[in-house]
């Protein structure tokens, strides 16, 4: 338990929960789409679209009401956001939902996503809050919601939040609740966050002679990132340092690199690290301003541990989209590799049913269980830049010196209907295709299509040997989704 957080009011226990079915007229009267509200990712959404201002009301009124029915004693729910400027309507509107329902609300204020999940851990809170729509562009924001473990919210309890919403949740969608919560300013708690992440490295390392770039992406990292590096001895140059909610993620951050690759080179910097909007995900450039995404991450990061012989059973957890040439070259090491669906929280869970402690995604979600408890850039940003300056090497030695990768191209088709991205496996000519293409690839390539738990797209992604098996196949396939699926 972190000493300086302490409980700043006491608001009552479940008792003040009861049932009335007039409650169903003011807490279920918007229109919701058929398709889940819930993605991969929590609920994200165009904002005045699907997310607006009444529905995070709602979403906040029975997120306290699920949470409060399944804990013995009740807490605060931590809330957090980044730098969107429809946060703030957003965070106003579920605080004020939460505060309905008789929960107590510690308001973070502009902090990353796993600032959040950690501090919900190890306080006595019953849940958090973070309002981020991640990577997205500025007009989008989201809501992801955490257990008082610190993990996002199990299927079944989100599953038990928008029943509520819909009004299907037989005895719980008629609650009321008589207690009122409290809204608490709480920005200080920020601090307790950035001293568990220095403190595993804080006498094994110095950054001292190392000058790091950051993009920190106009987001939820400003301010936190520069300070940590440079407190650990680091020369900082931090890109897109401000907090703009008109730029987040615009040509910047971890979904464009080019700046900061450009930067690296510029300043003759060590590495370079560029985050997304929260701050849960991050990306590496090399000294060569290369990029470095999260299979080399995984591939280094998983190196260190299995040298130190810290890391058990030699296992590393991905996705399905983690490169066929880095899965081929771990188990080259004697290394083992499981792939899961796409999403942290897949990725999350097989770490804990199979005792992994490293694993993430090749977008730079990485999770390491000797650290902390969710994908955190902040967090791995400077383990790598540990693992840099310990090996006493350059990153782009030891990218070198790791694995090459397939040709890989993903390609997002956009399709702006929700129910045909939720059933886009039921077209029958684009399965056709997928099987042609994977059986005349065999062994040497695959094929994955999904659809984005997080934007209005269908992702396409082809791998193969060789690159142009890969680009014929690509556009065979994208031609297919447009013909099929777009507008």
């Amino acid at each position: 338990m972190v000493s300086s957080i302490t409980r700043t009011s006491d608001i009552g226990g479940n008792s003040a929960v009861k049932s009335d079915n007039s409650h169903n007229s003011v807490f279920n009267s918007l229109i919701l789409p058929v398709t889940p509200l819930f993605g991969t990712d929590g609920i994200r959404g165009k904002v005045g679209e699907i997310l607006s201002a009444p529905l995070a009301l709602q979403v906040g009124f029975w997120t306290g009401v699920i949470l409060r029915t399944h804990t013995q004693e009740l807490g605060p729910v931590i809330l957090g956001q980044d730098s969107r400027n429809s946060g703030d309507m957003l965070a106003m509107a579920l605080s004020a939902g939460l505060a309905a329902a008789g929960i107590e609300v510690w308001y973070l204020g502009l902090c990353p996503t796993p600032c959040v999940a950690y501090l919900t851990s190890v306080t006595a809170a019953i849940g958090g809050v973070m309002i981020s729509a991640s990577h997205n562009p500025p007009e989008d924001n989201g809501i992801k919601i955490f257990g008082d473990d610190g993990v996002k919210l199990s299927k079944n309890l989100q599953g038990e939040i928008e029943a509520g919403l819909r009004g299907t949740g037989n005895s719980i969608s008629s609650t009321i609740v008589t207690a009122c919560g409290r809204h608490y300013p709480r920005p200080e708690l920020v601090k307790d966050y950035t001293g568990a992440l220095k403190a595993p490295l804080h006498d094994i390392v110095n950054f001292a002679g190392m000058k790091i770039v950051l993009d920190v992406a106009w987001g939820a990292a400003v301010g936190l990132a520069p300070s940590i590096f440079e407190s650990m001895g680091a020369e900082v140059v931090c890109l897109h340092s401000e907090p703009d909610g008109n730029k987040i993620n615009v040509n910047c951050g971890s979904t464009n690199l080019g700046i900061l690759q450009q930067a690296v080179l510029d300043n003759q910097a060590d590495i370079g690290f560029a985050f997304d909007g929260d701050a849960d995900r991050v990306l590496a450039v090399d000294n060569l301003g290369r990029p470095v995404n999260g299979d080399y991450i995984l591939y280094l990061w998983g190196c260190n541990l299995q040298q130190n012989k810290n890391l058990p059973h030699n296992l590393i957890v991905s996705t399905v989209m983690a490169n066929l040439g880095f899965e081929r070259a771990w188990n080259q090491q004697g290394g083992k590799l499981i792939r899961t669906a796409v999403g942290d929280q897949h990725v999350q869970a097989e770490m804990l049913r199979t005792g992994g402690m490293l694993g993430g995604e090749q977008s730079g979600h990485i999770l390491c269980r000797h650290y902390g408890i969710t994908g955190d850039g902040l967090l791995t940003a400077l383990h790598m830049a540990a693992l840099v300056r310990s090996a006493k090497v350059s990153l782009s030695d030891l990218v070198d010196n790791s694995f090459e990768t397939y040709p890989q191209i993903l390609q997002n088709v956009y399709v702006k209907d929700r129910d045909k991205r939720a059933k886009w496996q039921e077209c029958q000519t684009l399965q056709e295709a997928i099987s042609h293409a994977e059986n005349a690839m065999g062994d040497a390539g695959r094929v994955l299509v999904r659809a984005s738990g997080t934007e209005p797209v269908i992702r396409v992604m082809v791998e193969a040997e060789d690159l142009e098996i890969t680009q014929h196949w690509t556009q065979e396939l994208v031609s297919i989704v447009q013909q099929q699926l777009g507008e």
